[in-house]
C-alpha cells in the first residue's frame, strides 16, 4: 500500500503563487509515474501535470509556462510550483502515483482557491 498526503493549498489572490507538496509513504517502487490532478466545483477531475523521471514531464495546456512539477525521490515527495495563478485554477488538487505494476494511488486532496 502507498499513502499520499498533500499539503500547501490555501487562498491566494490572482497572480500569486503556491507550492503544493505530496509526501508518499509505504511500498513505493521505482520507476513510477507521479502526477497532479485537480477538480473544480461541478467539474470532472482533470490532469494538471505528470512526471516520470526528473526530465520527463507533461503539462495541461492551461498551466504550461505557469506551473512546474518536480519530484525528490530521496524524500518520496512530489511538488507543484504554481505561479501566476488565475481564478480558474481554483479546485481540489490531488496527487497520484502509478506503480510499474499498474497499481494507482490517490491522496485526499488539498484545496486551492484563487480570488480575483
Amino acid at each position: 500500500q502507498v499513502q499520499l498526503v498533500e499539503s500547501g493549498g490555501g487562498l491566494v489572490q490572482a497572480g500569486g503563487s503556491l507550492r503544493l507538496s505530496c509526501a508518499a509513504s509505504g511500498s513505493i517502487f521505482s520507476p513510477n509515474a507521479m502526477g497532479w490532478y485537480r477538480q473544480a466545483p461541478g467539474k470532472q477531475r482533470e490532469l494538471v501535470a505528470t512526471i516520470i523521471s526528473s526530465i520527463t514531464t507533461n503539462y495541461a495546456d492551461s498551466v504550461k509556462g505557469r506551473f512546474t512539477i518536480s519530484r525528490d525521490d530521496a524524500k518520496n515527495t512530489l511538488y507543484l510550483q504554481m505561479n501566476s495563478l488565475k481564478p480558474e485554477d481554483t479546485g481540489v488538487y490531488y496527487c497520484r502515483v502509478t506503480q510499474q505494476s499498474g497499481a494507482t494511488y490517490w491522496g485526499q486532496g488539498t484545496m486551492v482557491t484563487v480570488s480575483s
